[in-house]
Order: C-alpha cells, then structure tokens, then sequence
C-alpha cells in the first residue's frame, strides 16, 4: 500500500522597506510591497489552490487528504489583505481531511539561537491556529526543515508534538529508503525512551517532491510534460520499499512557482483519481497523523549535524555561513534580552518588530551561493544584490538597538 502524504508550505515575510542608515523611524516593514506581493500570490496561487483543495476533498467523498503549515507572518498577511483565502482554509480544515502542522510563528530559525525565543514562537503558532482554525497542531516542522537530533529531543522533552516533518537527506539514509517511518537515536543524556514513546520522524521524499515543485515546467527535463498518470506510477513504484509518499512543497508551488499555464492544476485535478486507480484499494491520500496511525516506526535516522532542505547541500547554508548572515544573525539575538525588557517595560511593538526580523527569509536574502549566476536565492530576494539585504537589514537594527 502507498499512501501520498501532501503537506504544504504557506509562508509570506514581512518586508523591510527601504531604510536609510539616516532614518530614525520605527517603521521597518513595506505595506505597500507587502500587500501587493500577497494579492497577486492569492490570485495566482491561494484562492485557486485552496478552492481545487476543497473541491478535491469534497468530489473524492474525504478520501483526498492534505496538510498545511501556516506562519503566523502569513496568516497575518491573508487576514489583512484577502480574507477570503482565510475562510477557504477554515472550510477545508473543518472537512476533516486536512491537517495543520506547527512550527515556528515567524517562520524562525530560532532554535539554534535561544531555546526560549524557538518554546515561545512555537507556543505562539499553536496558540494563533487554535484561534483562527479550532486545532492544535500535534506534528511539527522547523522552519527550512532545519533538523537535527538536537531538535528532536527538545520536541520530545516539550511533549506536544507526536512526529516532527525533515528532509530525507541521502547520505544520512544511505540505502534506505525516505518512504518509512523513523525514529531519532536515544538522547544521549540517559538511556533513552522506548522506540515506541519517542517523537517520529515522516522524512521528505525529495526527489518525488522537486519534480512537482521544481521539474514541472522545464522543458529540458526528459520526463516533460509530466502527466498525472506518469506521476501516479512513481507512486505506485514504492509499493514494496516503503508505505508513505511525502509530497512537502511550498504551497505557491501551484500557480506561482508553476504558473497556471503550466497544466499544474490540471495535473493537480487528476491526480488522485490517477494514484487510486493505479492499484485500486491500495494506494491512499493520508494526513501526516494518519500515516502514524497505519504504520510503525522502522528504525532510527540519525542527525548529527544540521540538515534542511535547501540545495544540494542540504545543509545551513542557504542562511548561515557567509559574513554577512552570520554577523546580521548574531546581532538580531543579541537583542533579544532587551527587547523582551522593553516590552515588558510598555513597549507594545518592539516585541513584534523584532520577531518579524527574525523570519529566515532575511538571512536568505544575504546569501551568495550562486548569485551571480541567477538562481533560486536571487529569484526570491527583492533586492539588487545580497549586500544590500545586509546593509538594509543592519540600518533597521540599528534604529531598533536605540530604542532598546
């Protein structure tokens, strides 16, 4: 039995605007660039996306099931400015057939700077998904997929989170496959829990999930056009290595990475129907929780260091590692005790401002791997070159240091 597990990413940053190193105003964030960005990604992407959901979970009588991690930064965004998306997540949550998954409120990287900042971010999540959708999350993910036994064990010490979604990283699995269920290795602080007691680990099938994410439109892949009954053929191709198929994608996958001209959203339209029919009985759509449900842990993945899903390297580097992110990362957390300070002292949006400086997607900006020759970091910046990012990000800290 194969069982596609869909989980979506839906994220949105709060942009910085433009801010002179002889700006004194604490007004950090381009509403302007923030609300325009947001409108045309829910035109092209969130309402359509959402609405094919709703309709695949109804015409497939709840058998089509997905997942979704939604930031705070996002959600904050849709209510602002397309309400609407908001009420199509609400309707399709309360099918029954689709899941929230926790992470980080500001989409942080926050763990591998302050345990407190990641416990409260994370507290912070489940709180805003209980308000707005009447679920807390019980599976989680880092922001970036940024994992490590480390993180494993402070999940399972937190006890809130039953399984926590990474990257299934090649090297670390050697022949094995990322289409079963794994455990993390015992802390290293005592004996360990029993296999069965510790959080579980639904590990992402990279390969399966690029050629949707990334491969779907390239005209130079030999599998192009992809249809959905090719597609639902690899599916059925692990029937034998594994019983889960974990498709996790940025959400703007649909109609914003892959525009509608693409065939995406048929493709997406006939998928099911294609996966159920190529072993009728057998192959499955599953939330994340009930791929727990159905099957069992087949042993340990072992994380020693740092992994995430970006690049070949799959490693940190997408966000830390040059000068200018690791210097701008240093001096973001150094803040982080004042900050709190002032906050309790009165100050009702130096808390907030500061969070939604920590959003990754600002350290990614500064990245400058593969600049110059176009690729995937330079399409997602909105500026000239990943010194500006630095310059800009540390002349908004600056004014933030004078008002701590």
């Amino acid at each position: 039995m194969a069982s596609v597990c869909f989980y979506f990413e839906l994220h949105q940053p709060w942009r910085l605007r433009r801010y002179s190193v002889f700006a004194n105003d604490p007004f950090y964030f381009d509403d302007a660039a923030n609300e325009q960005v947001l409108r045309k990604v829910a035109q092209k992407c969130y309402r359509p996306a959402t609405l094919k959901m709703l309709d695949l979970v109804k015409r497939h009588d709840r058998r089509f099931r997905c997942a979704y991690s939604i930031t705070c930064t996002a959600l904050e965004q849709l209510q602002r400015w397309a309400p609407d998306v908001v009420d199509t997540l609400k309707a399709l949550v309360d099918t029954g057939a689709c899941e929230l998954i926790g992470e980080t409120s500001h989409h942080s990287p926050s763990f591998l700077f302050s345990k407190s900042e990641f416990d409260a971010q994370v507290t912070a999540h489940q709180r805003k998904m209980q308000e707005v959708f009447g679920v807390v999350p019980k599976i989680f993910r880092n922001t970036e997929l940024i994992y490590s036994n480390e993180l494993a064990h402070h999940i399972a010490a937190r006890g809130q989170h039953n399984a926590i979604i990474c990257e299934g990283v090649d090297r670390l699995l050697g022949f094995r496959s990322p289409n079963y269920i794994y455990v993390p290795p015992p802390c290293a602080a005592d004996s360990g829990p029993p296999e069965e007691r510790r959080v579980k680990l639904l590990l992402k099938n990279y390969r399966l999930s690029d050629d949707i994410a990334f491969r779907f439109s390239n005209r130079g892949w030999k599998e192009w056009p992809l249809s959905a009954e090719r597609f639902a053929e690899w599916v059925n191709q692990i029937n034998g290595d594994g019983f889960t198929c974990n498709l996790f994608m940025d959400y703007e996958t649909f109609g914003e990475h892959q525009w509608a001209d693409t065939g995406i959203f048929e493709f997406l339209d006939a998928l099911p129907k294609c996966v159920y029919d190529m072993n009728p009985g057998h192959n499955q759509f599953l939330t994340p929780s009930q791929v727990l449900e159905c099957s069992e842990p087949v042993g340990e993945y072992d994380v020693p260091s740092w992994t995430s899903w970006a690049d070949t390297e799959r490693d940190l580097s997408a966000w830390l590692g040059n000068p200018l992110q690791d210097n701008a990362a240093a001096e973001l957390y150094r803040l982080e005790g004042a900050v709190k300070e002032r906050h309790a002292a009165g100050d009702p949006y130096i808390l907030e401002d500061w969070r939604k400086l920590t959003t990754s997607d600002h350290l990614y900006y500064m990245c400058t791997k593969y600049w110059a020759d176009g690729d995937v970091h330079k399409y997602f910046s909105p500026y000239n070159s990943p010194y500006d990012a630095y310059i800009n990000f540390m002349n908004v800290l600056d004014n933030l240091k004078i008002r701590v």
